[in-house]
């Protein structure tokens, strides 16, 4: 990476998000968010973790991994999955939040685009909302944030679950999403949310062909001077068969490789389902000299 590329995103770099009651500080290395999907149809894990008390189980395990955040979520995003509807999703998720966080020290996001469901979250004790729909997918979501002080994760997503994948197309997918990710900062600051409560997301894999996400991971680091953390989620995706030419193939390598690249991109936070290695790779990462070599160390 040349060295005008490092000193650019470095001064731009948000430094801090801001939660509800507690301050995320970044770091050299990225803050590593567990993935706890209590849903029966996750691409990944689906059914694995749908008993509450599995799932309560695998949070703790990834808490003990050294995860920095736990992101809950009850309702599968995946490629033409089924909506699940409020009631249902506060049924599985609730009583996995609130055993969750009486238990851990670490922040605990709540997954939802629904208002209803981010309340109840935040009454168990969340510290974060993860919008996949950029927070327009309910229009009480902006108003909640605002009144609750949680911190808000943003992300891209061009259509829905169910149609985000049928023909996705971007005049230039790196400036489209940069303009639609600084128009939802834009309302949320105009609507009275501070900036540093606010993160962005790019939308791995949610209305991206394979050429678009790899180059939202190429470029990510453009996205610094929106002024917000940014957050990605790359983890186990389908993109990551295709590039190793193997759909069949484990991911979770090509996970890890994309997450130290990130670390060099200087992302704040990336969300995984492996915690244990992505925490073992970034330490072995940062031991051989992780970002020591780049132009802070020489300005």
């Amino acid at each position: 990476m040349p060295d005008s590329t490092l000193r650019s995103q470095n001064a731009k770099r948000a430094e801090h998000w801001q939660l509800r009651t507690r301050t995320i500080s970044f770091g050299d290395q990225p803050t590593v968010m567990g993935i706890v999907n209590v849903t029966p149809d996750s691409f990944s894990d689906g059914n694995r973790f749908f008993d509450a008390q599995a799932a309560i189980d695998h949070a703790l395990r990834l808490a003990d991994a050294g995860a920095e955040i736990l992101d809950v979520g009850g309702e599968s995003t995946r490629p033409y999955s089924t909506p699940v509807d409020a009631d249902e999703e506060r049924r599985r998720v609730i009583p996995v939040l609130e055993a969750i966080c009486s238990r851990v020290e670490v922040p605990v996001s709540i997954d939802t685009s629904k208002e209803i469901v981010a309340r109840d979250a935040i009454a168990a004790g969340v510290e974060i909302i993860n919008d996949v729909t950029g927070l327009e997918g309910d229009e009480r979501m902006v108003p909640l944030v605002l009144q609750s002080q949680v911190g808000v994760c943003a992300m891209h997503m061009q259509g829905t679950p169910q149609t985000m994948q049928n023909a996705p197309t971007y005049r230039d997918v790196v400036s489209d999403i940069h303009r639609y990710l600084r128009e939802r900062r834009d309302l949320m600051l105009a609507a009275g949310i501070a900036q540093n409560r606010v993160c962005l997301d790019p939308g791995i894999g949610f209305g991206k062909t394979h050429e678009h996400n790899i180059a939202l991971l190429a470029n990510c680091h453009r996205f610094h001077d929106l002024g917000c953390p940014l957050l990605i989620g790359h983890s186990r995706k389908g993109f990551i068969g295709k590039l190793l030419g193997n759909k069949e193939a484990d991911r979770m390598a090509g996970t890890l490789g994309i997450s130290i690249a990130l670390a060099l991109k200087r992302i704040q936070v990336i969300r995984v389902h492996d915690v244990a290695e992505t925490m073992q790779a970034l330490k072995v990462f940062a031991a051989i000299g992780g970002l020591d070599g780049d132009a802070r160390t020489h300005d």
